[in-house]
């Protein structure tokens, strides 16, 4: 299944494709949780154990595996202190699974949901923590579509925004822009699943968001040398080579 939407920033949709359908959403609801992080209220600088032991949403515990996980950094830390800042950025630069729950443990599952009815979403929630398998086998299911994805982009605040500039997993979306294309997105991928949402700022053209979800076999779940992230370049390509057609309504 491939979902897409493009957007001049915002404003309406040019292009939808499967805008609704809901899929896993892996890491790109990593954004939500930045955007609680960031409205909390939170001393951003206050510095909070790092450790790995996490509440399940069914009452229980659970732990995060570093096999999964694409950010070695925070592991290091374990049983040490690190800043909110800190672990909100490796959240979204180094997509940390780890820094995630933290940062979710800290502003609670309500906050993340907030995050995402302000931004006029109807499909997409983040019920649960990464890895609470029992959380997902009691249907807490964590969800995106595109269109709501790029609902969320367009609702962060521009601080907030800037902090998807230093993604550094540029192997979908930005593959597909010319060398030093300035965009704002996250990604996200395991077996079966690559998504990737962003805003693109084109020095000729208005900036334009693009999201595209991808459920199917092409997926290696592979942060690097999988072949979904290849297609959703091919796709990128495609709407940077229409992109003064965007601000018309056309592509």
């Amino acid at each position: 299944m491939l979902s897409m939407v493009v957007a001049p920033r915002r404003s309406e949709p040019v292009v939808l494709h499967n805008a609704d359908v809901p899929h896993d959403a892996a890491s790109t609801m990593k954004v939500a949780v930045l955007a609680a992080v960031h409205r909390s209220g939170l001393d951003l600088d206050a510095r909070i154990p790092v450790v790995n032991d996490f509440r399940s949403v069914t009452g229980g515990g659970y732990r995060n595996s570093p096999e999964w996980d694409s950010d070695a950094l925070p592991w290091e830390r374990i049983g040490g202190l690190a800043s909110v800042r800190w672990l909100a950025g490796r959240m979204v630069t180094h997509s940390s699974n780890l820094a995630t729950n933290l940062c979710l443990a800290r502003v609670g599952q309500a906050a993340v949901d907030r995050v995402w009815r302000r931004a006029g979403a109807t499909v997409s929630g983040s019920p649960r923590g990464i890895e609470d398998y029992a959380g997902r086998d009691a249907g807490a299911h964590n969800r995106v579509s595109a269109r709501d994805l790029v609902r969320l982009l367009d609702s962060l605040e521009p601080e907030v925004l800037a902090l998807l500039e230093h993604n550094v997993h540029r192997v979908d979306l930005a593959a597909g822009l010319p060398p030093g294309t300035r965009l704002a997105g996250k990604n996200g991928w395991f077996p079966g699943l690559r998504h990737s949402a962003a805003v693109v700022y084109p020095a000729d053209a208005a900036p334009y968001v693009l999201a595209v979800c991808y459920t199917g076999p092409l997926a290696n779940g592979r942060a690097a040398g999988d072949p979904a992230a290849r297609l959703l370049a091919r796709i990128s390509a495609g709407v940077w080579r229409r992109r003064h057609a965007l601000a018309g309504g056309g592509l």
